[in-house]
This record gives C-alpha cells, structure tokens and sequence, in this order.
C-alpha cells in the first residue's frame, strides 16, 4: 500500500515508519513540509500523493499548552483533521486518526468503552474531539484510534522524565489518583498496521494491556531500571497544572478485541523493554 504519513518525525510517527517501511510504500511529512492547518496544502499534497491511507499522527499534544494556546490547539486538533478527512475524501482513501482518553471526563468506575458518552474536560480533549466530530461527518473510511499515556524513543514521555528526575533526587512526588495505561509506542504502531489491512472502519480504543496510577508506573519504572528512589504519592489537586487531567482513563480495548484480534501486551513488558532501550 502507499501510505501517508503526517506527524512522522513525531514520537509515534517515527515507530509508525519503522513498523511500516518494509512492506508499504511510505511518503513521510512533517509539519515543515505538511502543515495540515492549511487547507489549500493539505489537498495539493494528498492529491498529488494519491494515497492508500493517511494516518494522522500530528498533534497539538502539550496538554497545558492547550489551554494558553487555544487557538492553535483547535486549529491543529480539529480544523487540520477536517482539512485531513476532506482530503480523503477527494481521492477516496482511508484516513487512520489518533485520538485519545482525553476525551472523556474521566469520571467511571470500569474501563471506557468506544460507544460511551464523550464529556472532555480540558481543551486538548476539547479539541480532539472536534477532529473525530470532522471525521465521522466527512468519511465513510477512518480508522479512529483513542489511545493514551503514550512513551516511546523518539520524544518526551513520563518515563524518561522520571530515570532523568532519578539522576538526581532520591525521592520524587507523583500524582496517585490518576489511573490509565500507559502505551509504547511500537507496540500501538504494529497494531495500526494490522488494522489498516482490513476494512474493520469504526472507532478503536487501542492501549497495552493492564492499569496502573502514575504513581505505580513510576515506581515499576524505577523498580525495571533498579533505581533507589522513594516516590511520594500526591493528589492531582495538589500537583497544581493549567489543565485538568481525567482521574479514571482505562480504555477497554473492546472493538479491537471484538474483531479478532489479539490484545496487545502489558503495560508492564512493554516497559522493560523500553527501559532496557535507553539504559
């Protein structure tokens, strides 16, 4: 297949090309040379490319900056999907989305399901779900992915934050009453590029497996790594940020599961092998 692929020097981006380049025809773009906030680019460069699939791996990410930026945030996170989902459409090729937990207002006592009520409660959610809202009003054709806490090589992510903090402080406070999955990035890219040799289109919740708070995470980070370091659990309220975060995010990966395929593995192998990575 001939594949594009926005966001792609981009944390998943570049495990997405990884995973991909040795069986599909790739063209690679960047924000530099597409910037999917512009309408009149986005078409010249999808219908020039004439694509199989396009997976939308550009993000206006920065969760706290999204609430300072809400200009950006929008026009990156929604009208750029629009502006994505258009496109498709015009050359009629299907579109992979990646969308997050972000979207719902985290208040559940089970793992969120793909059909249950939507309710963000930051900006960054906010904006996100406009891009699916542009979607489903556009295409017949998306793969939708809602994933979360995502790590991965090529980026900022909580688990390098937290072995770089353990350079230098032997006790760190992390948030408790935070609870989701946290997400490797390859694992996530290898499971996009099964679905994309289907025609399985709907909405996917597509995490590792497993649960955990930040503050377990950061403590099975630290206890993989062999690190001496007491990690002190916090409330979110009092780990003060611009955004505010949903306290219960576990996506139940119920559509993928439902289709036949096979959940992808814990949360807690998957950082082994990252940590291992970067050591």
């Amino acid at each position: 297949m001939k594949i594009l692929i926005t966001g792609s020097n981009g944390m998943l981006g570049h495990d997405l090309t990884e995973v991909l380049k040795d069986n599909h025809e790739l063209i690679l773009t960047t924000s530099k040379t597409l910037d999917i906030t512009n309408k009149d680019q986005v078409f010249e460069v999808i219908c020039d490319a004439e694509p199989d699939v396009v997976i939308n791996s550009a993000a206006y990410t920065d969760v706290d900056g999204c609430e300072e930026n809400q200009d950006l945030a929008y026009s990156v996170n929604g009208e750029g999907v629009k502006n994505l989902a258009l496109a498709c459409k015009e050359v009629d090729c299907a579109l992979v989305h990646i969308s997050t937990d972000y979207i719902f207002n985290g208040k559940n006592d089970r793992p969120w399901v793909e059909d249950d009520e939507i309710g963000p409660i930051s900006v960054y959610g906010k904006s996100k779900l406009k891009g699916e809202e542009a979607i489903l009003e556009t295409l017949d054709k998306y793969f939708i992915v809602r994933t979360a806490w995502l790590y991965g090589i090529n980026g900022k992510n909580f688990p390098k934050t937290m072995l770089e903090l353990a350079k230098n402080h032997s006790e760190i406070t992390v948030v408790y009453d935070e609870v989701g999955t946290p997400t490797y990035t390859p694992d996530l890219a290898y499971g996009i590029s099964e679905l994309i040799e289907t025609d399985y289109y709907g909405i996917y919740h597509l995490t590792n497996s497993g649960n955990c708070s930040w503050c377990e995470f950061a403590r099975y980070i630290f206890e993989v790594a062999d690190k001496d370091v007491k990690v002190v659990p916090v409330t979110a309220s009092e780990f003060a940020r611009p955004a505010p975060r949903p306290s219960y995010s576990v996506l139940e990966n119920k559509n993928w599961v439902d289709k036949g395929f096979k959940p992808l593995r814990s949360y807690k192998e998957a950082i082994k092998e990252y940590v291992e990575l970067i050591k």
